[in-house]
């Protein structure tokens, strides 16, 4: 399967990186892909590392196990560069995505000789000032979305707004915040 991509998210528990993976696999559904977004458990509790995965691809994916070699690496809680290995089978014509107010370069040290492209966007600061609290994972799924171009943006825009119409029916103040987080993002991702 030539060309399917696998992205791994690295986040903590309680940072949103399993849903940002599972809204991005719906997001690529909608487009005609065939999609896969799964959380890796064990014993974890809030504030513990955890890891999440997608595939994407044009055609049926027969492969069900997590992914040892990723295209993309999503990484949404910047200490984790400290406790994981996060590059750890990262191709290098792919890219990580870093959460992080840092210039891709100055992170590039501490990423054990990854030599493919580090992005970094402050999802952080992005998400206090849209949504009035710290949700990372909103930032760093539109960021994914433009550093790998496994959705077209303009689609990929459309149908997070029809996800969140949906999801936050009872709340529409949300919406508002989401999509502003999303579009600033996209424009805003670095490397």
């Amino acid at each position: 399967m030539k060309d399917i991509v696998e992205i791994r998210w690295h986040g903590r528990g309680g940072q949103g990186a399993k849903t940002a993976s599972l809204l991005l696999a719906d997001a690529a559904f909608n487009t005609g892909k065939y999609v896969q977004g799964f959380p890796e458990y064990g014993p974890e509790r809030m504030g513990a590392p955890i890891t999440a995965y997608n595939r994407i691809s044009s055609e049926r994916c027969t492969v069900h196990s997590n992914i040892y070699d990723p295209d993309y690496v999503v990484v949404v809680d910047e200490s984790l560069i400290h406790a994981v290995d996060v590059t750890a089978g990262l191709k290098e014509n792919g890219a990580i995505v870093i959460n992080s107010g840092a210039d891709p370069e100055e992170l590039r040290p501490l990423l054990k000789g990854y030599k493919g492209r580090v992005c970094t966007i402050d999802a952080n600061k992005i998400s206090e000032e849209e949504l009035g609290k710290v949700f990372p994972n909103t930032p760093m799924l539109a960021a994914i979305v433009k550093v790998s171009g496994v959705v077209e943006p303009d689609e990929f825009v459309q149908d997070m707004e029809a996800s969140f119409k949906h999801k936050f029916a009872s709340k529409p103040q949300v919406i508002d915040g989401n999509m502003r987080a999303l579009k600033r993002s996209m424009e805003e991702v670095k490397g």
